[in-house]
């Protein structure tokens, strides 16, 4: 079946086109492409926004503004972004990449959505045609929303207190085991001041490890100091199974591979 395709020069304009059954936004076709040629066929038309604002990266006093429509192939050649490059870097091979977009990523499915973990872990704001919301509110919501994502907003993490892990089966490009984004950061006497630890593929998008962040305030960065944040880290999650993994086995490595990271 042969897909419309409709192209508006601003956001309001596609989000107006997006009221027609069976229409779906166009990234960069990574995920409703794909998901047409499998044999979707709820999809019968496609929107895009060729505004240039969504193709934009801001960076002003530490402050981020990424446009909707940036790729992960940009974020990972940014002169700003060193520290999230691995992130943009873990999703899919360079073809992937060239394609991927940032708002696209923040709809894909476990055990997609590694950038996605990066931008939680960040406390990332996501800001669409009807509004801007925290990262969290817009993932618990993302799968009733028909409003169109355009940019996203974060404050650069301090110098080596952002650290990010993908695991998977096939490197460098394999689908994720589980993902871990932490942003850490630490008082004069090496204790924890602060920390942000979000995962992937341990529910069906995105979610935080909010008993194992509360469990590293004030602790060190040690074995001892990091234990009860690894046995805190599987509250509330719900790995999902699929060809790569079991739930069984992704709940049993998380600690393991929680524990390297925090161990740098």
């Amino acid at each position: 079946m042969a897909l419309a395709l409709q192209s508006f020069a601003t956001v309001k304009d596609a989000s107006a086109a997006l009221e027609a059954s069976g229409t779906r936004y166009l990234g960069g076709g990574t995920l409703v492409v794909r998901a047409a040629n499998e044999g979707d066929v709820s999809v019968s038309g496609l929107v895009k926004s060729t505004d240039p604002a969504l193709s934009a990266i801001a960076v002003s006093g530490g402050t981020v503004r990424v446009g909707a429509s940036v790729t992960m192939a940009a974020i990972g050649r940014h002169p700003e972004f060193d520290q999230l490059a691995k992130a943009a870097r873990a999703v899919g091979g360079p073809a992937i990449r060239n394609m991927a977009t940032i708002g696209g990523n923040l709809f894909a499915p476990a055990p997609y959505g590694d950038f996605t973990v990066a931008l939680l872990a960040l406390d990332a704001t996501v800001a669409t045609n009807d509004g801007e919301r925290p990262i969290e509110t817009f993932l618990a919501a993302r799968d009733d929303s028909r409003a169109i994502v355009t940019s996203v907003g974060f404050t650069l993490p301090k110098p080596d207190s952002f650290r990010f892990l993908k695991v998977s089966r096939v490197k460098p490009k394999g689908v994720s085991v589980l993902s871990i984004a932490v942003v850490l950061e630490q008082a004069e006497d090496g204790t924890v001041s602060s920390a942000r630890v979000a995962l992937g593929c341990m529910a069906d998008r995105p979610m935080r490890a909010k008993a194992a962040e509360k469990a590293l305030l004030g602790r060190t960065l040690d074995p001892d100091g990091i234990a009860p944040a690894l046995a805190a880290a599987a509250e509330g999650i719900s790995p999902i199974t699929d060809p790569i993994a079991s739930a069984w086995y992704r709940a049993e490595v998380l600690p393991v591979h929680l524990g390297r990271l925090l161990l740098g």
